[in-house]
């Protein structure tokens, strides 16, 4: 592939121009693994190449097996799809996730077991019913939040009691308020107030005791008079401001 007349002469970061003179990076050139205007670590034109493949899907075609790996993953998202079905076992995770991106649903069933969990959210961003349930068990907490995110509300009950506190709130943000109830003792604060925020009101007086300030200015906030009344004298402040301007008011 010919990129010359498509590309400037090669420069860096800082859009100075460069040589291969007292490049750090020599011994990747002794090795065969770099070429000035075609591979190199230093030229920020790589970035360019988008615009090309985009333009002109038959050189995406063309360096599909390209040496450098950010070449082959920008080409895998313009390429014939027969042609990146060849990347879903590239030894570049980066590659693998623009494959796992692009390819139809049966192709990347077996890539949400990838070594790498970039691939694995890739998967999981894409896959839908018992093979996303089948990744709620993932070792990677952000695939498991990735799996959350996109996981049917009724289904979000298996990640309920997941290990990881990020994770949790995110199912106290999607399931159905019914269910919350589940989820009003969690260790993390930031997880009960989520559930705070959610729960229907009537059943927040099981919060007016928890330990955490903002869980109960939530609940002072939501709550039905009858329970705000319980937190009117609350030894947080803010609290107990909340409650009162409710009660003084008869805010419902």
């Amino acid at each position: 592939m010919d990129f010359s007349s498509e590309l400037v002469s090669a420069s860096d970061w800082t859009e100075r121009p460069f040589s291969c003179e007292n490049c750090p990076h020599r011994r990747l050139r002794v090795d065969g693994r770099c070429l000035l205007g075609r591979i190199c670590v230093r030229d920020e034109r790589v970035r360019r190449l988008d615009v090309i493949f985009a333009a002109d899907r038959q050189k995406a075609d063309a360096s599909i097996d390209h040496l450098y790996f950010e070449v082959r993953a920008i080409a895998a998202k313009y390429a014939n799809l027969f042609q990146v079905a060849a990347l879903c076992d590239d030894r570049e995770p980066e590659v693998r996730v623009m494959a796992a991106l692009r390819l139809p649903l049966a192709r990347i069933r077996k890539m949400r077991r990838d070594s790498d969990r970039k691939v694995r959210i890739a998967c999981a961003l894409r896959l839908d019913g018992a093979e996303l349930m089948a990744m709620a068990g993932d070792p990677d907490p952000d695939v498991r939040g990735a799996v959350a995110h996109r996981l049917d509300p009724t289904s979000l009950s298996a990640l309920a009691a997941d290990p990881q506190g990020d994770v949790r709130r995110i199912v106290a943000g999607r399931l159905p308020s019914g269910r919350l109830v589940t989820m009003i003792s969690d260790e993390d604060a930031a997880v009960r107030r989520e559930v705070a925020r959610r729960l229907d009101p009537t059943e927040l007086g099981r919060m007016v005791g928890d330990p955490d300030a903002g869980v109960r200015r939530l609940v002072a906030d939501r709550a039905p008079l009858e329970i705000v009344a319980r937190l009117s004298a609350d030894n947080d402040p803010d609290v107990v401001a909340s409650a009162r301007l409710r009660l003084g008011h008869g805010i419902p």
